[in-house]
């Protein structure tokens, strides 16, 4: 499905290079390829707690499927200028869905549509590298603090647009990016993007629909030493927001097997045309290390007229208590988090890893005549990656999540959650 011009232009640079390639040195473009199928199987049952009314809202989401996620990556023909080109192929099965409990994200349709028997999506990326400097035009997943594609449901959401990363200078890694548009976790589509106005952020658009074509960034991160980095990014999704971004994270190291990571963000994000946007992010994340046991505390204070502001449908805002549902990001909302981690491998069982965390947020302003708006979340996660034998590396993940709150608000409401994943990976280069 090439219907835009970046979508064709994608095609027809692949089938170049795929043509150039014969007269060219192979030898680095295959023996660096690298190919491999996921197998994920995914159940996501979330129960609402405050029932089906009013507004006859669903009182359940329960749904079972089944993933193939098949990615090929190329090496580089040999030269000054190297060509590659990179494939992605994603099939949903659905094995169990309906009956009014659809919308967990897995598949495709909602609470009244039934989902689809399968679903499907292929991306192809060309690129070329010069140096220490690649380019690449097609689907891609951007993971930097000013756009995070999903990977946390069935299948990956995808973008398609163009990225420049330059690791140039020793330290130093800058990046430039472009989308125009969005394929979500749960859909074959490719969509123009929207700005998150869920909850109670306050975000409202103006002069037009909530969507543009046309999302970039600037930014880099530099190692200031061996255990500071800092990160700056600026952004800008067309007409309705634009952002800067700030990171800087230390590792102080206290001996043997003990440290103590500082993470600290800032985000400044303001309307570009047709929103009301303007918010200011604050978050801090401290986390101390003793062998296998990890101890975090968090807080995330939004101030300014709105909550913060980040691409919509299923991107990872880049925040501290950005979790497994909430982001705590409404406005004025301050939220803080506790969160302890174990690696059992510290006490001779590798593969098995442990999670909990709570966080609660409040100050939320819920407009006039509404009380203050509060909420909390609790999340545990416990993971095993078989290590040898006939399995090796087959992982099973328990994901468990509960959420209170009195927003009012149609998207925000009592959950009890729980998500297990199996998923295989098999090496085919």
């Amino acid at each position: 499905m090439l219907k835009t011009p970046i979508a064709r232009g994608v095609a027809l640079a692949s089938l170049g290079a795929t043509l150039a390639i014969p007269s060219l040195s192979q030898a680095a473009f295959i023996d660096d390829s690298k190919a491999s199928l996921e197998l994920r199987n995914f159940y996501f049952n979330r129960d609402f707690r405050d029932g089906g009314t009013p507004g006859n809202r669903q009182s359940k989401q329960d749904e079972w499927a089944q993933g193939f996620l098949l990615r090929y990556e190329s090496g580089f023909t040999e030269g000054t200028v190297g060509f590659g080109v990179d494939a992605i192929g994603l099939l949903g099965v659905q094995l169990n869905s309906g009956g009014g409990t659809g919308g967990t994200g897995l598949l495709p349709g909602g609470y009244q549509n039934d989902a689809p028997d399968e679903y499907s999506e292929f991306g192809l990326t060309a690129k070329a590298k010069l140096s220490n400097t690649v380019l690449k035009i097609g689907s891609l997943q951007f993971k930097n603090p000013a756009l995070g594609t999903s990977d946390s449901r069935l299948l990956p959401q995808l973008m398609q647009g163009a990225q420049l990363v330059s690791k140039e200078i020793d330290g130093l890694t800058l990046d430039l990016g472009y989308a125009n548009r969005t394929n979500l976790r749960n859909s074959s589509n490719h969509e123009v993007m929207t700005v998150q106005t869920g909850g109670r952020r306050g975000i409202t658009v103006n002069g037009g629909a909530n969507e543009s074509d046309d999302f970039r960034y600037l930014g880099g991160s530099y190692s200031v030493t061996k255990d500071l980095t800092a990160t700056y990014y600026y952004s800008k999704l067309e007409d309705l927001y634009k952002q800067h971004s700030t990171n800087l994270v230390h590792v102080l190291p206290l001996g043997e097997g003990q440290s103590l990571k500082t993470d600290l963000r800032y985000a400044r994000s303001k309307d570009d045309g047709r929103t009301n946007i303007d918010n200011k992010a604050l978050g801090a994340m401290v986390t101390y290390s003793l062998s296998g046991h990890s101890f975090g505390l968090g807080y995330q204070k939004m101030s300014g007229d709105t909550g913060f502001a980040y691409v919509g449908g299923s991107t990872d805002p880049f925040l501290v208590n950005y979790v497994q549902i909430n982001d705590f990001a409404n406005k004025d909302e301050k939220s803080w988090q506790a969160r302890y981690d174990f690696n059992f491998a510290s006490v001779g069982i590798p593969g098995l890893t442990f999670m909990t965390r709570y966080l609660s947020g409040d100050n939320i302003d819920q407009g006039a005549n509404a009380p203050e708006g509060k909420e909390w979340e609790r999340n545990t996660d416990i993971a095993y990656t078989i290590q040898d034998g006939t399995f090796k590396n087959l992982n099973i993940r328990w994901r468990n999540a509960t959420v209170r709150n009195n927003n009012y608000s149609a998207t925000s409401r009592d959950i009890d959650e729980n998500r297990l994943i199996v998923s295989y990976t098999i090496p085919l280069l």
